[in-house]
């Protein structure tokens, strides 16, 4: 694996990020803002499933909400690996980072079971076949793990 983590931070791409002035800095801002999107949209709909705002649908807010996520993914992904490629020996060998990389399995994980098994788009909360349990754990699961994703990506920065 030291191998490879060596061969990716002298790539072509790692050294020209870390040799401009203005690259890694954007890749950080890009970053930055699709962790807002994908965290912040994630975040407004888990609130909803607690019990919050209740005059709001919960289908259309997932209708609403959850493609912002998907755009923040899409930011998110090809800026943490370029950011990733620039340190690469070390972070390939931090707890943190990996800690940072199951968590984010876990919301994954998370987040699929919920929409194939539990929500289906076509449930609400005040379904009565549906316990706001069912609504309550993964909300809370999303939240918990997200907050740790993000604070494991702060520390990874120092």
């Amino acid at each position: 694996m030291s191998e490879y983590l060596h061969w990716l931070e002298d790539s072509t791409w790692a050294t020209a990020i870390r040799q401009s002035l203005w690259m890694y800095p954007a890749l950080e801002i890009i970053h930055i803002l699709g962790i807002v999107l994908l965290v912040g949209a994630a975040v407004l709909f888990d609130f909803r499933l607690l019990g919050f705002s209740k005059n709001l649908p919960v289908v259309e807010m997932s209708h609403y909400l959850l493609p912002w996520s998907q755009r923040g993914l899409i930011l998110v992904i090809p800026s943490g690996l370029l950011l990733f490629i620039t340190n690469a020996k070390t972070l390939g060998l931090d707890p943190t980072f990996w800690l940072k990389m199951a968590l984010l399995m876990v919301a994954a994980l998370n987040a699929l079971l919920f929409h194939k098994f539990v929500f289906k788009g076509q449930f609400d909360l005040e379904n009565p076949s549906r316990p706001s349990l069912h609504f309550k754990i993964p909300a809370l699961v999303s939240m918990a793990v997200w907050i740790v994703v993000i604070i494991c990506g702060r520390l990874l920065a120092y």
